[in-house]
């Protein structure tokens, strides 16, 4: 676990970058909207700075996401166990990202031009829901080899009958 000082440290940069972006999309949305009486042609390959923050907050978004599951990986090789670990949860999360992987790449443009567009604009989605996938996909095999592995020590180990505390009241 991170030391409390880089962990406050942490929060506190967490912090600045939420407050920052939700003084700077809003401002860029009204400035947006004042200029919109006087649009100037811009090119379709340009990104504007609604889209490019958006953009960056999709990359952010990705590297939070992706990051998630590593202390979990980490946590269950040290232990060599997934014990408190549900199951159900990185499974639904498997379907969520592929359902929504898919729903990106199923509404790709036909033509070539716009595909390549696309995809560039939609590639920290697609990242994070697919890269976290492959890591949901480790989680399971960790799930099936540590459940293996404590069926084998199971019957090697007698079990505890007496309890650690005996008499714990007159301590």
């Amino acid at each position: 676990i991170l030391g409390s000082k880089s962990l406050r440290n942490f929060c506190i940069t967490w912090i600045m970058v939420c407050i920052a972006l939700c003084v700077i999309l809003p401002c860029q949305l009204l400035l947006r909207n004042q200029d919109q009486s006087t649009v100037i042609e811009r090119s379709n390959n340009s990104l504007d700075m609604i889209e490019m923050s958006g953009f960056i907050c999709g990359y952010i978004s990705c590297v939070f996401y992706l990051g998630s599951r590593f202390p979990q990986l980490y946590k269950n090789f040290q232990r060599r166990s997934t014990e408190g670990t549900s199951y159900l949860l990185f499974a639904l999360a498997m379907m969520g990202n592929t359902t929504y992987g898919l729903s990106l790449v199923l509404k790709m443009p036909a033509t070539e031009s716009l595909r390549t567009l696309y995809f560039l604009h939609h590639l920290p989605w697609l990242i994070g829901s697919f890269g976290v996938l492959f890591l949901d996909i480790f989680v399971t095999v960790q799930f099936i080899l540590y459940r293996q592995h404590q069926e084998r020590q199971s019957g090697l180990v007698a079990l505890e009958v007496e309890p650690l505390l005996v008499n714990e009241e007159t301590a």
